[in-house]
């Protein structure tokens, strides 16, 4: 059975303060939902105050993004190492904002991806396409493509630390969200990537979320789709009860 795993994706909101707030209050709402893995991934100042804020609890923590170098000089990046040390468990790889304002490529997922789990860390892969290449009709190769390259040189000992994140990038942060068939059918083109290049078991075992204005509204919807094994979650992971309800969804 694969694991449902729900994650707050924070992007740059709250602040140290706010972050501690926040899970203190979210924990009591959430605990012992355990039939899935709840995650909150925030920006890199926030990572001690939450990790300190969500101990004893069934919250997990994770970052937002890693760098593929061990150290070196790359001003402003945080490594795999960097962040093993700071407690987080998880990191999410290759969003499409970190794609489209900060030159992410296919590639330099791939180099973050295997960076992120030789160090241990579980990664949240993220794929999708955009409006424009849904309406030529490459989804299903654009899909393909992109977890293929993320997944280069993965072992299959490794898979079991990949979460891939479908994100069609038209639903992110607009409002629209794709239906329970669309989503259903994105996460299986996922999914039927990953059977290609590791075979069914593997993945009939690896957790494909879906986010894309996932809400509190229509999360039972996406979830009960059988491709869907949780969400990556953005604005509603900042309001307890919508990220509550969402993870009750899950339950």
């Amino acid at each position: 059975m694969r694991k449902t795993v729900i994650a707050g994706n924070w992007k740059m909101n709250m602040t140290p303060s706010a972050a501690r707030t926040f899970i203190k209050e979210l924990a009591p709402m959430v605990a012992g939902k355990d039939k899935c893995d709840i995650v909150l991934c925030v920006p890199y100042v926030d990572i001690a105050a939450a990790t300190e804020a969500a101990k004893g609890t069934n919250i997990k923590i994770g970052a937002e993004n890693v760098h593929f170098k061990a150290s070196g000089a790359y001003t402003g990046e945080i490594s795999a190492e960097m962040l093993v040390e700071t407690g987080v468990e998880y990191v999410v790889i290759g969003h499409s904002e970190r794609r489209q304002y900060f030159g992410e490529t296919d590639q330099t997922v791939n180099l973050r991806t295997l960076a992120a789990l030789n160090a241990g860390l579980k990664a949240i892969v993220c794929v999708g396409e955009t409006l424009e290449q849904r309406e030529l009709g490459y989804t299903e190769t654009l899909l393909k493509y992109q977890t293929k390259i993320a997944l280069t040189n993965v072992t299959a000992e490794q898979m079991k630390n990949v979460i891939i994140a479908y994100e069609p990038v038209w639903a992110i942060g607009t409002g629209v969200t794709a239906t329970a068939d669309q989503a259903d059918e994105g996460n299986g083109y996922v999914r039927a990537a990953v059977a290609e290049m590791f075979g069914d078991a593997i993945a009939a075992e690896t957790t494909v979320q879906y986010g894309g204005s996932m809400n509190d509204k229509n999360a039972a919807e996406l979830l009960a789709k059988e491709n869907v094994d949780g969400g990556l979650i953005g604005g509603a992971s900042m309001v307890t009860e919508k990220f509550t309800a969402i993870v009750d969804a899950a339950n």
